[in-house]
């Protein structure tokens, strides 16, 4: 009894620092400023030049094959009790929020799920964004990853809680250096 009070404290003092960080986050987030447009700089936006070689193909996005990932993903939360909602349109570093409800309350949920779904054709690697990864760290626990391989065929879904504690490869390529005029001496 003495050792289920006590999981039970750690878990409520687990949860009251997540609220208290987020709270901070969030806090944070209220602090913008309004200020007049300036030009920063310009990007040409182009195709990936090895878009169709092998080390760059896989990660192309395919829609079809995404949303064969999506409902898979959907129909798997469902099947276990959830509720799904998608905000894949809103960029916010998942793509879904799944919630067990409360069987007392619907309107509360006792778990909250942030699923960022990877799918594949068939079995490769994945990649996440910037904005992925770093929502990733923030959510900690209660951020997962959804990998559906094989969504050509037959759906394979391999789920990780918590993936930014995984050994992830940062992918960095410099196309252009540049150099302002300032910094170049007159010719004498």
């Amino acid at each position: 009894m003495a050792a289920n009070i006590k999981t039970t404290e750690d878990r409520i003092d687990d949860l009251n620092a997540r609220l208290d960080r987020r709270r901070a986050e969030v806090q944070q987030e209220r602090h913008c400023a309004i200020a007049d447009i300036q030009l920063l700089g310009r990007a040409w936006v182009l195709p990936h030049p090895e878009r169709i070689s092998p080390g760059v193909a896989p990660f192309m996005r395919d829609d079809d094959i995404e949303w064969i990932a999506v409902e898979a993903v959907i129909a798997h939360e469902r099947a276990q009790g959830r509720e799904v909602e998608s905000v894949e349109a809103d960029n916010r570093g998942f793509d879904l929020i799944s919630r067990r409800p409360h069987p007392e309350n619907s309107k509360t949920a006792l778990e909250v799920r942030f699923i960022e779904v990877k799918g594949r054709a068939a079995i490769g690697e994945v990649a996440f964004t910037t904005n992925e990864y770093k929502t990733a760290q923030r959510l900690g626990q209660d951020y997962w990853l959804y990998v559906a391989f094989n969504c050509a065929t037959t759906p394979e879904l391999r789920i990780v809680q918590d993936p930014a504690q995984l050994d992830w490869e940062p992918l960095v390529k410099i196309e252009h250096y540049r150099l302002g005029a300032d910094r170049l001496a007159p010719n004498h």
